[in-house]
């Protein structure tokens, strides 16, 4: 398969979708500090001055944005397949499961082993609470990528683990995608795909909604989210809507996910539950037209693309930074929450400055990596 006349290069960085990616990571982590048992936004003076509505919509949203993160995975991991391959059906399995492990590891276990310590430490929010959940049960489920398995059979994990619920369905999927994509025709993987897609709600209605973290962090319908993505992709190298198509895709694509981080009541009413759907066509219609007509960078909005750039390091690490500043807040205001507001951009900074020196500590191996497979290329030409 052939890429489109002037579509972007491999190599090159899309504002758009990182700015997307940014969105994204910026809800979870507004959302992890505004819990109400943490610092919430909706008592502090910011109620006097903010529409109910848009503080909500801020704080209550990281679930709804990691679902966004699933369907910008799927589409930047097939796209990526297609550009280097060729195609779905002639991935390489050695190069796309080293790239992955390159990418994944490096900071997953260094995270694991920051989390251990402090768990070993009793800090908490770290330490396994109660005796359904130890440190070895902890560590096993985040390795082997079924941490959100492991929620689900013995209930919440200590609030810095957490975040490796997500991890683990993305990893799942990717672990068995590539060899779909080999032994599968290419209509029964895409028709596959399509059905997958398609029964995201039905998915999550297969677990009681009264059984509330395996809810919420089932395997099925986030690797659903990542099939819409998956599927965009597909469409991606076929189809190159003209600009002012994509223009208007785009935003057809936003009001998709305004309407359901902002009015999720009327979506939920009106598409009978159906919300999700909203959502991840929303961000398949923006990765679409972010891909056909690259945006060029906007004055402005560089720190949130940068912050989609270190989405994973962002991500991973953040819940250090939330947990310390609930721990001082609390240890200087008590249970005051007039003035909570005042630490959310402190904490977004750091945040942002811990991403950094993650990437930079990860990148070594990035690297390393890529030496080494400039080595086997040049092996390969001296061969031949």
């Amino acid at each position: 398969m052939t890429l489109p006349e002037n579509a972007p290069s491999p190599a090159a960085r899309n504002f758009g979708i990182d700015c997307l990616r940014g969105l994204a990571i910026l809800l979870v982590v507004v959302h992890h500090l505004a819990l109400p048992f943490r610092l919430p936004l909706g008592p502090s003076l910011l109620k006097e001055w903010l529409p109910k509505r848009l503080l909500n919509a801020v704080s209550f949203n990281g679930y709804e944005a990691v679902f966004i993160f699933f369907v910008i995975s799927g589409f930047l991991i097939a796209t990526r397949i297609v550009e280097r391959d060729g195609g779905l059906e002639r991935v390489n399995l050695r190069r796309f499961y080293r790239a992955r492990a390159l990418r994944i590891l490096p900071l997953l276990l260094l995270t694991l082993a920051a989390l251990s310590v402090l768990a070993l430490a009793g800090v908490t929010g770290f330490a396994p609470d109660g005796d359904r959940q130890s440190l070895a049960g902890l560590l096993g489920s985040a390795l082997s990528f079924t941490f959100n398995w492991y929620e689900g059979r013995t209930g919440w994990a200590p609030a810095g683990w957490d975040v490796l619920w997500s991890l683990s369905i993305e990893e799942v999927f990717y672990l068995g995608f590539p060899l779909l994509c080999l032994w599968l025709p290419r209509r029964l993987l895409t028709g596959v795909l399509i059905v997958w897609a398609l029964a995201l709600m039905p998915l999550r209605g297969l677990v009681p909604a009264a059984d509330e973290v395996w809810w919420e962090k089932a395997y099925l319908p986030g690797m659903a989210a990542i099939a819409w993505g998956v599927l965009a992709a597909l469409l991606a190298q076929r189809w190159r809507p003209a600009r002012r198509d994509a223009r208007a895709m785009a935003v057809f694509g936003a009001f998709c996910i305004l309407m359901v981080l902002g009015w999720r009541e009327l979506v939920h009413r009106h598409l009978f539950k159906s919300g999700m759907y909203g959502l991840v066509l929303g961000a398949a219609c923006l990765l679409l037209a972010f891909h056909a007509h690259p945006p060029a960078p906007r004055a402005g909005f560089g720190w949130l693309a940068r912050m989609g750039n270190l989405s994973y390091e962002l991500y991973l690490s953040h819940m250090f930074v939330v947990l310390a500043a609930v721990g001082l807040y609390r240890g200087m205001l008590g249970k005051e929450q007039a003035w909570t507001f005042t630490v959310y951009l402190p904490v977004l900074l750091v945040c942002f400055g811990l991403a950094l020196l993650l990437e930079k500590f990860t990148s070594r191996f990035g690297r390393r990596g890529s030496c080494v497979e400039t080595e086997a290329k040049r092996e390969l030409i001296i061969q031949q």
